[in-house]
């Protein structure tokens, strides 16, 4: 590996806005241009693709693309020989085995021989040997949900919701994995000093995002004699900032926190003496 650009693959379709939007929040300019499928970004010593997602952990594989996005699902799927470096959380979503109401309720095994349709060649037919089925796999090349009930028994797809299954009459039987959107390299290139160094600093920051968006500051005053008994309930990354309140007998607390714990925290703040709470929302957070 002599190349002396750190070759970036970008996801095609409902991945792209979502990975876009993390580099931009990241401060990393891409510009699509007139030629969609090379855009430019601005961090020096990148080149960008835009590729299909599975395409992206084929070219990973084969070494053609040093670092990419991703689904995990995919992934799993292909068997990719990659290094995970981020799972940025966006598309969160579970690959599921579902079939008709009928078959669900009765159980997979009652039904006899079953035919399984799914884009997942690899990790359906794991699932079948794993669960012992007496079933066929037919590859389905999209819409997968619509097989059933006259050309497969059950389906292993991918869903976020669970909305578009119900909408066919499908009924969830088994979790296969769960899936997000993450960041892989080739294992060569970070074999590589320039490359590795390039993607250990793109890892830093886009990480920075993501911490951030899992996280607000919470900033808060304190009488002195209820500091110690506030700061005890405050959850944190390391130690919270504290500073001396300007002519007072008094403090401000600062202290970053995770988003979904607000609810039971503000309540316990309060209890303890905080007052004039104010939240906010970080656009990075580097540890």
């Amino acid at each position: 590996m002599n190349h002396k650009t750190t070759r970036l693959a970008l996801p095609k379709g409902r991945m792209q806005s979502g990975v876009l939007e993390l580099l931009t929040a990241a401060g990393v300019r891409v510009d699509l241009g007139e030629r969609r499928y090379r855009p430019v970004i601005s961090v020096p010593g990148f080149g960008a693709k835009l590729l299909k997602p599975q395409n992206v952990v084929e070219m990973l594989h084969a070494g053609s693309r040093d670092l990419g996005f991703a689904g995990a699902d995919w992934v799993s799927e292909l068997n990719g020989s990659l290094v995970e470096l981020l799972d940025t959380g966006l598309d969160p979503v579970r690959v599921v085995a579902a079939a008709p109401t009928q078959i669900a309720r009765t159980g997979l095994r009652a039904a006899g021989r079953l035919t399984v349709a799914s884009e997942y060649a690899r990790l359906s037919s794991r699932w079948i040997e794993d669960r012992g089925l007496d079933a066929t796999l037919v590859r389905s090349y999209g819409a997968t949900e619509v097989f059933p009930p006259e050309d497969a028994d059950v389906i292993v797809d991918n869903t976020a919701t669970g909305a578009t299954l119900d909408a066919n009459g499908l009924e969830i039987v088994d979790e296969l994995m769960t899936s997000s959107t993450r960041l892989y390299a080739n294992p060569r290139a970070l074999e590589n000093p320039p490359h590795r160094e390039r993607i250990e600093n793109l890892v830093v920051v886009l990480k920075s995002v993501v911490e951030a968006r899992q996280r607000v500051m919470l900033e808060v005053n304190v009488d002195a004699a209820r500091l110690d008994g506030l700061v005890a309930v405050l959850p944190c990354m390391r130690k919270p900032t504290v500073s001396r309140l300007h002519g007072e007998e008094g403090y401000a607390i600062r202290v970053a926190v995770l988003r979904e714990a607000l609810p039971g925290l503000i309540p316990r703040v309060k209890a303890r003496g905080g007052t004039d709470l104010v939240v906010t929302t970080p656009g990075q957070i580097v540890a």
